[in-house]
């Protein structure tokens, strides 16, 4: 049974979790936990967490159910974590069926990440946008459905948390070659470790 204090703790936690969003502001959209900035591709965007530091440490908040569906993002069905070793890339991953948006987030170490925009009546079909993210700056990248995803870790280890829209289908993924020469993605490492299914994905053109 919970004490008089810890009523009043989830009292106070369910005021928060219910906050509106606050106006636009110059340079992205202020969420009350989060302000959205654009990148280069439409629709992929970086959210800079809000966060509390002192002597103890920092506080984030990484995820609100009606700040985050509230402009779009989510809802979620599944959490996946990656621990990669350091030179390690992973993708260009893409699911067939049910197109997964993903919410990335670092949690420890750095990332470079890539997002490519592989819808075909999308003006931008075959454009792709770098984001570096580190366990340092709170921030995530979201990835809409209808984008392929990877990353790299040039300088070290990494753990990646995503939040996933649909459940992941072992077969019904698909996948771009790393170093599709359509895409030119400037990854900053030239001969990275790969799985076995990475290293056989077709170009974009092969889909």
């Amino acid at each position: 049974m919970p004490t008089v204090a810890c009523k009043r703790i989830l009292k106070v936690a369910s005021h928060l979790s219910h906050r509106t969003i606050a106006p636009k502001l110059e340079g992205g959209v202020r969420c009350d936990p989060m302000k959205m900035v654009p990148t280069g591709l439409p629709d992929v965007l970086v959210l800079e967490l809000e966060h509390f530091d002192d002597r103890r440490g920092r506080f984030i908040r990484h995820w609100d159910f009606s700040a985050w569906t509230d402009v779009g993002i989510g809802p979620f069905v599944q959490d996946n974590v990656s621990h990669s070793k350091p030179g390690v890339l992973r993708g260009l991953h893409f699911q067939t069926k049910s197109p997964q948006g993903k919410l990335v987030s670092v949690m420890s170490g750095c990332i470079y990440d890539v997002v490519v925009d592989i819808r075909r009546d999308s003006p931008n079909f075959g454009r792709w946008v770098g984001i570096h993210l580190s366990a340092d700056v709170p921030r995530q990248l979201w990835v809409p459905p209808g984008f392929a995803h990877g990353f790299c870790t040039p300088e070290g280890s990494a753990v990646v948390h995503y939040r996933c829209t649909t459940p992941y289908e072992p077969d019904h993924q698909g996948g771009i070659r790393w170093n599709c020469p359509e895409l030119d993605v400037r990854w900053p490492m030239n001969s990275p470790v790969l799985s076995e299914r990475d290293q056989q994905w077709p170009t974009l053109s092969g889909h």
